[in-house]
């Protein structure tokens, strides 16, 4: 048990006053016993100074053998009277013991306290005839001691109880006031304002405190609430602005313990509700069963504040196959206090996929470069070389040969040069023209292709095709794209199917191209017009650069306001299509 400042002082009064009351009593008790010795001393001396005059007077006539008997007769009468006397003793001139008269009363064995002799003194011619010794007991002053130091003791005992119990009224009043405060203080740093003390029979000086303090408290109710109300709009700003944030943001103390993440964060990290809130966020596991924060987390807080300032760190987690690009930052107060730090989950997955399919691209149109250049080359040096030595036959063979690659490599740089002209602001030139007579036309041309297959097109068209606004070269591109993608992959002696169709509630007219062949799977429909994309499976031979439905998608939908569509089945053919606004002007629908 500890003694506060308080209790310690409590108690030094406490002994101190003990003490003092002690000494006091002492010091009495001594004062009193020393005169009552003194008085006692005294007595005894008036008793045998008297008892020497008496018996001097009652046996100055006697002869020897009567003053034996006068004075034996007169000690006894006087032993008999006074009990606390314990002997007198007679002696005469020269010392000699005339008579000793002992009190029955006492003991034998009892030894006087105090013995007091005086003379016999002859009146008349004032000489010595002897002494008279008087032996006192002392039990009247051992009474009266005895009855004074027990008053004494008494007083001494109630003064200190009286003192005590005022000590311990007065210190439990002081308490009692202590704890009302205390009460009062705990409930204010509990949070609990507007608390007030109710002070009863308290001290001027308490009861002023005791105001002042309600009054603090009621300044500080007021005060809490406009600053919650405050602090309260001020969270739900912040709160507003970090849900609506397309990225993920997880807000993490300075202890890892997640205190606020949005909604986006939830759905990527795949959560449920409040799941990782008030957690450790480096318990976090991924898809694949891996603490994917711990190791990044580590590495940051090993970092200097400055390094954490200048330097975030970055790093990438996977989440059921999606990449999350993951930002770690330093939180600071307003005073640049650390109080814990930020995570920012970006999704990169199609970036990724992207970056992913430039590399790819780049591969493979250097590769498709390579090809027709390597196929070029060697055709021209040989009909250079040995064309003499050739048939007619055979150089219309090379020449056709060259003209095919040099047909396909004509076609991958158009392409290039397309995507890069559709995929830029700038605008295309667009004026009337017959959609049917475009038809016919991309038909016409591609039909050289179809004897090497051994495919048939079959042309499908309404009569009532309106003129359209539209960039005739573009148009035509898009469904030399369709035409020569459904002879890529149509299966042999099989029939390509056109149609031109006008959507009337729709207010728009329609082209399709359906062919026979292998199919795209329902997963992959959703990106076969994204830029770089190619269907691979175990059946697709046939190369190219990825760009062709992309910048289908680009001018029919970026440049001309209309759309594309595939609907396919794996093994049960393809229809790719697009439609276009049947009236618009300057790039606007009307």
């Amino acid at each position: 048990m500890s003694f506060t400042t308080q209790n310690r002082l409590i108690i030094f009064g406490l002994v101190l006053s003990t003490l003092l009351i002690m000494a006091i009593a002492v010091f009495a008790t001594i004062n009193i016993q020393k005169n009552l010795n003194e008085a006692y001393q005294n007595f005894g001396q008036v008793i045998s100074k008297i008892l020497a005059i008496e018996s001097v007077e009652i046996t100055k006539d006697a002869t020897g053998k009567e003053t034996f008997e006068i004075l034996k007769t007169h000690s006894d009468s006087i032993l008999k009277s006074h009990q606390d006397i314990v002997f007198i003793e007679f002696r005469d001139e020269n010392g000699k013991l005339i008579y000793n008269a002992k009190n029955k009363l006492h003991k034998i064995s009892k030894k006087p306290n105090i013995s007091v002799s005086s003379p016999m003194v002859n009146i008349i011619d004032n000489s010595n005839i002897g002494s008279v010794t008087v032996g006192l007991s002392g039990s009247i002053v051992g009474k009266v001691s005895s009855t004074t130091r027990a008053s004494i003791l008494f007083v001494f005992v109630i003064v200190w109880l009286v003192f005590a119990f005022v000590i311990l009224i007065n210190t439990y009043l002081i308490t009692r006031e202590l704890r009302i405060f205390h009460d009062g203080v705990s409930k204010i740093s509990s949070g609990e304002f507007g608390y007030k003390i109710e002070g009863k029979d308290v001290s001027d000086e308490v009861q002023g405190l005791f105001n002042a303090f309600n009054d603090m408290s009621a300044r500080l109710n007021v005060y809490e609430e406009q600053n919650i109300e405050q602090l309260t709009l001020e969270r739900n700003k912040l709160e507003a602005v970090l849900m609506s944030i397309v990225n993920g943001v997880v807000v993490c103390d300075n202890n890892d313990k997640v205190v606020l993440l949005n909604n986006h964060a939830k759905q990527m990290l795949e959560l449920e509700d409040d799941q990782l809130l008030d957690t450790n966020i480096q318990n976090y596991v991924d898809t694949e069963g891996e603490y994917c924060f711990t190791d990044k987390i580590e590495e940051y807080k090993k970092l200097s504040l400055e390094e954490k300032s200048s330097k975030p760190v970055i790093f990438n987690i996977t989440i059921d196959g999606r990449i999350l690009k993951s930002i770690i930052s330093p939180m600071f107060t307003q005073n640049h206090d650390y109080v814990g730090y930020i995570i920012v989950l970006i999704d990169v997955t199609r970036e990724t996929e992207m970056d992913k399919m430039k590399s790819d691209f780049i591969s493979n149109v250097s590769h498709e470069l390579r090809t027709p250049v390597t196929v070029l080359r060697s055709y021209i040096d040989t009909l250079y070389n040995y064309g003499d030595e050739f048939d007619t036959d055979t150089k219309k063979e090379f020449i056709s040969t060259l003209n095919t690659e040099i047909i396909r490599l004509n076609s991958m740089v158009n392409d290039i040069l397309d995507f890069s002209r559709l995929d830029s602001n700038a605008k295309i030139e667009k004026c009337e023209n017959d959609l049917s007579q475009l038809v016919d036309s991309c038909v016409s041309q591609v039909e050289v292709l179809l004897k090497d297959h051994n495919l048939k097109i079959d042309v499908d068209k309404d009569n009532d095709i309106p003129l359209l606004c539209f960039n005739y070269e573009s148009i035509a591109r898009a469904l030399t794209n369709y035409l020569s993608n459904a002879i890529k992959y149509a299966p042999l002696d099989s029939t390509i199917k056109v149609k031109l169709f006008k959507e009337s509630e729709k207010n728009q007219v329609t082209v399709t191209v359906r062919d026979e062949g292998i199919g795209i799977a329902p997963e992959f429909q959703k990106k076969v017009f994204e830029r770089f994309y190619r269907v691979e499976n175990k059946t697709h031979s046939v190369k190219g650069t990825g760009l062709g439905l992309h910048l289908v998608k680009t001018t029919i939908e970026k440049h001309h306001h209309g759309n594309v569509f595939v609907e396919s089945q794996p093994n049960c053919g393809s229809t790719f299509g697009f439609s276009l606004p049947i009236a618009y002007m300057d790039d606007e629908l009307i």
